[in-house]
């Protein structure tokens, strides 16, 4: 097979597909996911192939399907559920945390929890307070939890299929504004046995000067902005998180000491994110801290809630400017 492109929204449903056709035991319900085929179409021609048995739609009840997939999880069965957007999981947060990620440890081991929480996470366009926000701090500050964020398509295929096959819960946040943004997948991404570890960063542009982490939509304005800062002569190194928890330390702290500066990227609020947790290691290892030439710099979204007006709403968002601009600063030739 040669390299091809394909939307995000293929590739997770190839994810899904392979899964289902692997292992009996994996089913997937949730909000329209059978007979709509998917609020966002990533569903789509499984409840044709596996019936309503494998493919369940679900009443707008978050905590109860919830409740039932973490039950059927503890039965040896591997749920995905499927939340329309991660705003409606405040719905389910008490199975997800109380039920699904300490199940394993208040078992004492003799009770796992295989199942993956699945939607669309973070802002995506004109839909306002209630439906925009991000996540991962959320989920990540959880023990019992891992938490992916995909950005390209073969992060979310191999992320998926891993979260799919791991022991315990993983939550699993994907971009509504990426579902339908065509990615390269590889002759390898393409085939049934493609894995991508969790826990794993990858480094998708080197550099020498500047340290960019960043996840899920991040990702790709960083890597413009990575594009504008070469202009201005400053050669900057983009991480893709991947995985927000575990975070793969190993990865982010040896660039930031090869770099000597760190610029975060995250739409979520400032507060207690993913940044704020880099930062804290950057803080806590004395090699980093030793090594630092700049304060870390974070671009977060705004901390206000998400307003509805186009012009405020791309004001209280990342843009590919911050990050320049935050990259500028931590090098010492901005303002």
């Amino acid at each position: 097979m040669a390299t091809i492109d394909m939307p995000v929204r293929e590739a997770l449903n190839q994810a899904i597909d392979e899964e289902m056709e692997r292992d009996d035991a994996v089913y997937i319900m949730g909000e329209e996911v059978a007979q709509y085929q998917g609020a966002y179409k990533v569903t789509k021609g499984l409840y044709q192939k596996y019936g309503e048995r494998r493919v369940i739609d679900t009443p707008i009840t978050e905590m109860g399907f919830t409740g039932l997939a973490v039950g059927s999880a503890y039965k040896d069965l591997k749920p995905i559920v499927e939340f329309m957007t991660f705003n409606f999981s405040m719905q389910a947060i008490d199975q997800i945390v109380n039920s699904a990620a300490k199940q394993y440890y208040m078992s004492a081991g003799d009770i796992s929890c295989p199942i993956v929480f699945r939607g669309a996470n973070g802002i995506a366009a004109g839909v306002a307070a209630q439906h925009s926000q991000c996540f991962a701090a959320w989920y990540s500050s959880v023990p019992g939890l891992k938490v992916l964020a995909p950005y390209s398509s073969e992060d979310a295929k191999g992320l998926l299929k891993a979260a799919i096959r791991d022991p315990n819960p993983v939550v699993f946040l994907e971009q509504e504004l990426l579902y339908g943004t065509p990615f390269p997948m590889s002759d390898e991404a393409q085939g049934k046995d493609f894995v991508i570890p969790i826990g794993e960063a990858k480094i998708e542009k080197e550099g020498s000067d500047v340290t960019i982490v960043t996840f899920s939509r991040g990702v790709g304005l960083s890597l413009e902005a990575a594009e504008e800062l070469t202009k201005k002569g400053i050669n900057a190194e983009v991480i893709n998180l991947r995985t927000i928890r575990p975070l793969d330390r190993d990865t982010i702290l040896s660039s930031i000491k090869k770099t000597g500066r760190v610029v975060t990227v995250e739409d979520g609020w400032p507060q207690c994110g993913v940044g704020a947790e880099i930062a804290a290691m950057c803080m806590e290892d004395d090699g980093v801290f030793d090594s630092l030439d700049a304060p870390v710099q974070r671009i977060c979204g705004a901390d206000v809630p998400m307003p509805y007006a186009l012009n405020l709403e791309e004001a209280a968002v990342p843009q590919i400017n911050d990050i320049v601009e935050a990259c500028e600063k931590a090098t010492y030739r901005g303002k």
